[in-house]
């Protein structure tokens, strides 16, 4: 078999996050247009670690769907898979930031471009030619971008890719929750790699036990590696018998949270990509997810995230500096 020549693809949303900026001379709130979307902010990470990475979606031909055609291939991520909509405009996210930097969403999407992707428009050879594909469930909110996604994943599995997930759990965006949860299952049953946060555990089983989280999920869905991330309370890793646990990196100058979760996931999926998966050590999973940890922790002090993902050595430089 030819060696394969893209480290992770990855299918989903590409949009513009509106974030709140100062204000003007009129009270008024600034918006700043910043490129995002989970998918793309998780290949960034990566690109950024010296990985290939490469993305499946659409955008509107529209001003916005040219600033974000220009910054993914400014960061290096292959835009190849990446489709123009004549039609429908790109979708838009508003973020409202509170002041200990958590967020609230309103999208603009009824329709956006992300969701108008088909089966019929997703390069299969992109995603043969990797050796992770990596999606969300926003790519599974309507019935096009769904059929489009599982065919992806599909894909995938037969090409012998390990398959990455993030919930991503945006519940503005899904007309009935139980239409979200049936869509993280189906992820959950694809996955071989699972980054979830501790309030998608809540939704789907109602506790905040997260290892009993844990373990529901590896008996129903013999997921080999599974991360959970606690926000302030850090992270932890279950992997075969092993549960590894690493502290946060807490920011007295956090800004927003944006790309947080994305900039851990591309984390743990670089550690992936360097390691043997099928054999991590207790040691080498408390490395992997304190990595992931700092690196989301430095994200939390910048503008946005997909332009500004932190560098190999600025993370390490960072948790020398916390010991």
């Amino acid at each position: 078999m030819a060696e394969k020549t893209i480290d992770v693809t990855a299918l989903g949303e590409l949009l513009i996050d509106f974030t709140e900026n100062g204000t003007s001379a009129q009270g008024n709130p600034i918006l700043e247009a910043n490129p995002g979307g989970a998918p793309c902010n998780v290949l960034a990470m990566l690109k950024r670690l010296g990985k290939n990475s490469a993305f499946i979606g659409k955008v509107g031909n529209d001003m916005f769907g040219k600033q974000l055609k220009d910054a993914i291939s400014e960061v290096g991520i292959d835009a190849r898979g990446l489709v123009i909509d004549d039609e429908v405009h790109t979708t838009l996210a508003f973020v409202h930031t509170y002041p200990d930097g958590d967020r609230d969403f309103s999208f603009y999407r009824n329709p956006g471009a992300d969701m108008m992707l088909t089966k019929e428009e997703v390069p299969e050879e992109l995603i043969r030619d990797s050796r992770i594909f990596h999606f969300g469930t926003l790519s599974s909110t309507h019935p096009g971008v769904r059929e489009a996604t599982r065919h992806a994943i599909d894909v995938a599995k037969e090409a012998g890719c390990l398959v990455s997930f993030d919930p991503n759990l945006r519940p503005p965006l899904w007309k009935d929750l139980e239409d979200a949860r049936a869509e993280i299952e189906y992820g959950l049953s694809k996955c071989d790699i699972l980054k979830i946060s501790d309030n998608e555990v809540e939704f789907l089983f109602g506790t905040t036990d997260y290892d009993e989280g844990a373990r529901l999920l590896k008996e129903k869905y013999q997921i080999p590696l599974i991360t959970i991330t606690l926000g302030k309370e850090g992270s932890r890793v279950y992997y075969k018998d092993s549960r590894v646990t690493a502290k946060p990196f807490l920011q007295e100058n956090t800004i927003e949270t944006t790309g947080a979760g994305d900039t851990f996931c591309g984390s743990v999926l670089n550690y992936v990509l360097e390691h043997d998966f099928e054999n991590l050590s207790d040691d080498q999973l408390l490395e992997m997810i304190t990595f992931a940890n700092a690196a989301a922790s430095l994200i939390t002090t910048r503008k946005g995230a997909l332009r500004v993902m932190p560098t190999r050595e600025e993370v390490t430089a960072f948790i020398e500096s916390r010991k």
